[in-house]
């Protein structure tokens, strides 16, 4: 028996869901741009801020100088590993620069050039990096959660920090950057999905660069784009040429905006490209070629700005030469601290373990502290 002849089958006795059971929302405004977003080349660069842009510009060449020396400080034995962002500059200067003072970043362990960019001393950027046992700066100081090697954790600690915020009533988005590789972990999805149901003051910055290590994004995820998976969250998505740093600055600008007013969180994806190594210890021409690199590299950020602004007359050789200065002035003393060995005090390792030391750790702290004493006596 078909259903047509089952009794009572007939359209009068249809019956539809319940509304709980159907869409809450309209997904069409959620959906990502068709293609990335782009300022630069475009007649959207009318409307270029010229103090923005040379000021852009000036970070973009102070990050590239800073990634070449973190790069042979690594090769030197002064850094442990050094994840590079070349190529990626663009996305790590606009997601510093759109925040205000009373904002806090979140990175991973390749931003560093983000809180560089945001105010922090480079030195003190790399302090883990060097192999130290803490992050190198006070996070509340600088409103600069600790760097977070484990992919993704960085994310919920993000949203937390947003959540707490929006409850006490103070004006603070928190923006939180993560790689395509960590779109893949479970954080990234208990941390957009709690940032928008309770409508968090949050921006999840995705830095596609086409590489989890040495996974492609086609087999990380089927989706049309990262930025895609923000519909199932019920948050806009958006996507943007990560190497096009007024339109990064742009977009992520627009997502603090709509944070801060209350409008919840912002998924943006910038498709960009590592075009170095994972780090120093990463092989990359194993699991890509040449040409993919140098393809990329005729989309450098740097190069593409410089045109921009220079064709428009709001950059001129002097101030090309002066960024360059500058940015060489950062690397000489970012080379001769480095390059001091840092003085260490044993007892360090007692300090910020608990909110109150326990009794037995001060009882291994006046045991240290007596052999200490003892040395120096002796």
């Amino acid at each position: 028996m078909t259903v047509q002849e089952l009794p009572g089958a007939g359209a009068s006795h249809r019956s539809t869901p319940p509304p709980a059971w159907r869409p809450r929302t309209d997904a069409a405004p959620l959906l990502p741009d068709p293609e990335p977003y782009r300022v630069l080349g475009t007649p959207a660069a009318e409307r270029l801020d010229a103090d923005l842009m040379r000021r852009c510009h000036a970070e973009l060449v102070r990050g590239r100088r800073y990634n070449a020396q973190a790069t042979a400080l690594t090769r030197q034995g002064r850094l442990a590993v050094y994840p590079s962002t070349v190529g990626q500059e663009a996305c790590e200067i606009a997601a510093a620069l759109v925040l205000e003072e009373q904002d806090w970043l979140f990175p991973s362990y390749r931003d560093t050039l983000a809180a560089v960019a945001r105010g922090l001393d480079p030195v003190q950027a790399l302090t883990l990096l060097r192999g130290d046992w803490h992050t190198g700066y006070d996070p509340r100081e600088h409103r600069i959660a600790p760097l977070s090697t484990p992919l993704a954790t960085q994310l919920p600690h993000a949203v937390g920090l947003a959540h707490a915020a929006r409850l006490r009533g103070d004006d603070v988005v928190a923006l939180a950057m993560v790689g395509d590789g960590g779109t893949s972990e479970g954080d990234f999805h208990e941390a957009l999905n709690f940032a928008a149901v309770w409508k968090a003051p949050v921006v999840f910055l995705v830095q596609n660069n086409g590489f989890a290590i040495s996974v492609p994004l086609s087999k990380q995820t089927a989706a049309p784009t990262l930025a895609h998976k923000a519909v199932g969250y019920g948050m806009p998505g958006r996507l943007v040429d990560g190497n096009d740093i007024a339109a990064v600055h742009e977009v992520l600008s627009e997502a603090v905006r709509r944070a801060r007013s209350g409008g919840g969180p912002t998924l943006v994806e910038a498709v960009t490209y590592r075009i170095e190594a994972h780090t120093n210890a990463d092989d990359a021409t194993r699991y890509r070629g040449d040409a993919e690199v140098e393809a990329w590299k005729a989309h450098d950020p740097v190069a593409l700005l410089e045109r921009e602004l220079t064709a428009r007359g709001i950059l001129d050789e002097q101030a090309v030469q002066a960024a360059k200065d500058a940015a060489e002035e950062m690397a000489a003393d970012l080379r001769e601290r480095m390059n001091a060995d840092p003085v260490l005090n044993p007892m360090d390792i007692f300090a910020h373990v608990y909110a109150e030391q326990t009794g037995r750790l001060r009882e291994q702290a006046d045991m240290l502290r007596a052999e200490l004493d003892a040395e120096e006596q002796s």
